[in-house]
């Protein structure tokens, strides 16, 4: 790969090399192209997880207040919003709101989404194909003793960073599979000590996420009784986070947000591989159109999506390929190459790109508790910059004719994970924020 050749393309790139912030703005953003999913597959993907809630509600007694549906709560955030605003010297027009994925049931973070929906597809699909369960039965029959049995003779694998791996370990022990997760070198102690303590079967490796992804594909490949979620590029994944979509719909009229031609409303969510916030933005777009606008957080030394989505290359290429280590305390972001499924599909909906300095995670991190009393990990903290890059944007602003609208418009920060974060781990954090401001 000529790289020089690249800089003198895309110069930002200079700037990515020298893991310096940017924000990059997708021209491409609102152009029609085909995507290979719909409303439909959101639809598909929301009635099967309804279809599971009996269950999820019998196997997680956490889940009994919401019915067995795993979702989390929006809150606006006005304390938050005035230290961003001190802090930068500048106004944020409009509202502030956290969507708590960082506080979803069962797993405690955004990946309770995705990862959870594709085990219970796959779970569905072993039933079904045995005899034992139809579309019109009370899945809470899946709690029984011969369901375990039948799923011990299946197996379910993943690659993982961390919060991928802790959903898929804990909703496949549950349902009594053999799982195996394969956790890359970025990946916290605790993330495995728990899976451990559920009884999956953690594999560490020395080096980055890629590896830890493709030794679980290679090992998988060779089973088939064993079911392998695929981060890099698993539909089932991605339409298992879309739903998100339309739940927010009623927690928008109960917070009173609009989102029309007069009311914009900014979506702003980390990003490591794509599958996630992928899922969500084409959910966001399907049920929104172009009065949502979004845009991904990621970490300087690790900026994939960013990368790929700028050079039009994808998952050919890498963080590496412009020399930087991939390495970052936001550790659900350390991700050297984005999702093979997600930037083609990300062309015509998403909206930019921003990156953040590690030393800035934790002092975001502390102010959330301090403000708001919201606790939430480092990765969570990628996209606090966001307003503040979007108002500065001034040709994006004029473009999109939103100069005007600012005032009446909503911004939201995607919290990804915190609430599984042990106690003694998350003052740590704490502690470092505050003494790194």
């Amino acid at each position: 790969m000529d790289i020089d050749k690249l800089v003198l393309e895309y110069p930002m790139i200079n700037d990515m090399r020298e893991c310096r912030e940017i924000m990059w703005l997708n021209e491409s953003s609102g152009e029609e192209m085909p995507i290979p999913f719909g409303l439909n597959d959101i639809e598909d993907a929301e009635a099967r997880l309804a279809r599971f809630a009996p269950y999820i509600r019998k196997a997680f007694p956490e889940t009994e207040s919401t019915g067995g549906i795993i979702e989390s709560p929006l809150k606006e955030i006005p304390s938050m919003k005035k230290k961003l605003e001190e802090d930068e010297g500048k106004a944020i027009p409009g509202r502030l709101f956290l969507k708590c994925d960082s506080h979803l049931a069962v797993s405690g973070s955004v990946k309770a989404r995705g990862g959870i929906y594709e085990v219970l597809k796959f779970a569905e699909k072993v039933a079904m194909e045995k005899g034992m369960l139809t579309k019109d039965d009370d899945y809470s029959i899946l709690t029984e003793d011969r369901f375990r049995e039948l799923f011990s003779g299946y197996s379910v694998a993943v690659g993982s960073t961390g919060n991928l791996g802790l959903s898929i370990g804990i909703i496949s022990a549950k349902l009594g599979f053999k799982v195996t997760v394969h956790m890359s070198a970025d990946a916290r102690q605790w993330k495995k000590d728990l899976l451990r303590s559920k009884g999956v079967t953690v594999v560490e490796y020395e080096d980055d996420y890629q590896k830890a992804v493709a030794e679980g594909r290679r090992l998988a490949a060779g089973d088939k009784k064993c079911h392998f979620v695929d981060d890099e590029g698993s539909a089932d994944l991605f339409l298992g986070y879309s739903v998100a979509a339309k739940r927010i719909i009623p927690q928008f009229e109960e917070a009173g947000i609009l989102c029309d031609d007069e009311h914009p409303v900014f979506v702003y969510i980390p990003c490591g591989v794509g599958g996630a916030p992928g899922g969500i933005t084409f959910g966001l777009k399907e049920m929104f159109g172009k009065n949502i606008h979004v845009f991904f957080g990621e970490p300087t030394h690790a900026p994939c999506m960013t990368l790929g989505m700028m050079t039009g290359l994808n998952d050919k290429i890498s963080a590496q390929d412009i020399g930087l280590d991939g390495k970052t305390a936001a550790d659900g972001l350390a991700v050297s190459r984005p999702s093979r499924l997600v930037g083609t599909i990300m062309k015509s909906l998403l909206d930019g790109c921003f990156t953040i300095n590690d030393e800035k995670l934790y002092p975001f991190l502390a102010d959330l508790k301090d403000t708001e009393g919201i606790e939430v990990e480092p990765s969570a903290c990628a996209c606090f910059t966001g307003p503040h890059h979007v108002l500065a944007s001034e040709a994006y602003l004029i473009k999109n004719g939103l100069k005007d609208k600012l005032e009446n418009a909503t911004h939201i920060i995607w919290a990804t994970g915190g609430s599984m974060v042990p106690r003694e781990e998350m003052d740590k954090y704490y502690k470092m924020g505050k003494e790194t401001k």
